[in-house]
């Protein structure tokens, strides 16, 4: 099979759930001279039907008929870039906290939701919520290039039906102040699992192209609840929200914020936008850093060609670079009053989500508790991937991926903080530290009603299974409050350590009474943090032997730290946009 790498392979027709090969750009308004139209129409010639990108092995580009179908019976033809960034909806939400009286019921009356009954019933558990009642976040973001409405005008295309080219799944932590965005690629071979069709039947299921998800039932308006289950199969973790957003809906965001600022490391030239048009055709976009919105906007998040290897793996580092500078971007300016109502009112039109978001006061209230999420702990990062021997598509690398789906359900940061939600400091107490008192064992010394103000992240710094969650009852049976956060960065701890604020040295060195022999040491993070060692594993008869006991049933496997070839490939929404935004050799 002949083709680029991050290029999918041509399917039959009738192939269960077969994604149709994407085309060229379809028509913009007031396209430039020598632009888009002109590539259109030298790739369709007089006839009028739909320019597919030339085959990388052979064929002629385009072609006046067959369109579509012509490609599918011949040589795989090329993907069109034709992206939209779904972190678009996340601003989107924030936007209506200004919103009130008729322009609400006007929201409301947008706001189009899929069908609850095309959520799969056998799912991954929620997340249990912390002593105070914090709960993290799943969010599947997924850009749509739709067919339908006047998104052929921006780049859609003209035939019917609806892609997936970008997708997101967005983990908010449990305290609010983390978030996480993990690209998947869209030619992923993955397990797709049974889907309802618009007809009410079900699908058989089977591996195939992760995108190919979203297009099961060939509508304009996608697929969303079998991407949704098809992610909740591969990753384990339960989806809590869905938003789908197509090309209307970004290109509104990216008007409504005056722009987003973008870096690209050489020039973009229309023969980059569309190779069918066969030459370099004019200047779309500069070479360096730039400010896009709309159009130009769409083009920088479409692109693929004229950069790096020409791969999707580029395309979603740009994506992730100007994920990172719109967020940034509102975060730092706020919201406008003259662009908030025409902005709000666009956007949903163009928002498709989950039963649980809709209504107007229900995004509300989810985009609120984005608030406080800082740029430099949202981060963007990619599903460890590879290239598949047998063809141009990609397999996720394990266990690398499946490490990070742990990490994720342990509420833990790709870097190792625990962000199960941040405990108050205690109040600061004169004295060094409370009256000892002459009890009999050390849990008696430690238990008292004071002791539940005080809130204990637990780790565990071993190797051995259930750990974290031995300490958690002891901490607990000692009228503390605790929760086990998961594994630690560093699983070869031989003592068990206290990681204390500054306002929590005296909690601090009672709570060190429940574990004789621990170490204390100051951090800088708040509260106090229990990492268990093999001190206490020795103490509580849980040795190397005892990792290799069967797992309780239910019991959620302990986060491993995750391999460098994630966490050095992560972005942070405060890095240089013009930092990380290709791969591969050729720019």
């Amino acid at each position: 099979m002949a083709g680029r790498r991050g290029e999918s392979p041509a399917r039959g027709e009738d192939a269960p759930g077969a994604l149709p090969a994407d085309g060229a750009a379809g028509g913009v308004p007031g396209p430039r001279s020598g632009g888009r139209a002109e590539a259109r129409r030298a790739a369709q010639g007089k006839g009028g039907g739909r320019a597919d990108s030339g085959s990388a092995g052979s064929g002629t580009p385009g072609g006046g008929t067959g369109g579509r179908a012509a490609a599918r019976r011949g040589a795989k033809p090329k993907k069109n870039v034709k992206k939209i960034v779904a972190w678009s909806a996340a601003g989107v939400l924030v936007l209506i906290a200004g919103a009130g009286g008729a322009i609400y019921y006007k929201l409301n009356a947008n706001i189009k939701s899929f069908d609850a009954d095309a959520i799969a019933t056998d799912r991954p558990p929620e997340a249990k919520a912390d002593a105070d009642g914090n709960k993290p976040v799943n969010v599947l973001l997924i850009g749509s290039d739709s067919r339908g409405k006047n998104n052929a005008d921006l780049g859609g295309g003209e035939d019917g039906g609806a892609r997936s080219d970008t997708t997101i799944l967005l983990h908010v932590y449990a305290d609010h102040k983390h978030a996480v965005g993990i690209s998947i690629p869209r030619n992923t071979i993955v397990p797709i699992p049974s889907c309802k069709l618009p007809n009410g039947k079900w699908t058989k299921g089977g591996n195939d192209l992760f995108n190919a998800a979203f297009s099961v039932g060939g509508s304009d308006d996608g697929n969303p609840a079998c991407t949704q289950n098809t992610v909740e199969k591969v990753t384990g973790i339960r989806v809590d929200h869905t938003i789908v957003v197509d090309f209307n809906g970004f290109s509104a965001m990216t008007k409504a914020v005056n722009g987003v600022d973008v870096c690209l490391p050489k020039p973009i030239y229309e023969g980059d936008i569309n190779p069918n048009l066969h030459k370099k055709g004019n200047l779309v976009l500069p070479q360096g850093k730039q400010t896009v919105q709309g159009q130009q906007a769409l083009d920088y998040v479409r692109l693929r060609h004229g950069i790096g290897d020409g791969s999707d793996i580029g395309r979603m580092k740009r994506q992730q670079a100007f994920m990172s500078s719109l967020a940034t971007k509102m975060k730092k300016d706020g919201l406008s009053p003259t662009n908030l109502l025409p902005l709000a009112d666009a956007a949903t039109k163009s928002l498709t989500v989950d039963p649980g978001l809709d209504s107007a006061d229900k995004l509300l209230s989810f985009g609120l508790s984005l608030k406080n999420i800082d740029m430099h702990d949202l981060k963007f990062v990619t599903a460890p991937w590879r290239y598949r021997t047998q063809d141009a598509n990609i397999d996720l690398v394990q266990p690398d991926a499946n490490k990070l789906w742990e990490t994720l359900k342990a509420d833990q940061t790709i870097d190792g903080q625990n962000a199960t939600g941040q405990q108050p400091d205690a109040a600061a107490s004169p004295s060094a530290a409370p009256q000892p008192t002459t009890p009999s064992t050390p849990a008696a010394a430690a238990a008292d009603a004071s002791n539940a103000s005080v809130k204990v992240a637990v780790y565990n710094g071993t190797l051995v299974n259930g750990l974290a969650g031995k300490a958690t009852d002891l901490l607990k049976g000692a009228k503390y409050t605790a929760s086990t956060a998961g594994q630690a960065a560093n699983t070869k701890y031989r003592t068990t350590t206290i990681e204390y604020s500054s306002s929590q040295k005296a909690n601090a060195e009672k709570l060190a009474a429940l574990f004789p022999g621990a170490s204390l040491e100051p951090g800088s993070s708040r509260g106090i943090s229990l990492i268990v060692g093999q001190d206490f594993a020795a103490a509580n008869g849980m040795g190397a032997g005892a990792s290799s006991a069967p797992a309780t049933a239910g019991a959620q496997t302990p986060a491993q730290p995750l391999p460098t070839t994630v966490t050095n490939d992560a972005r942070s929404a405060d890095d240089d946009i013009c930092a990380n935004t290709t791969y591969g050799s050729g720019g």
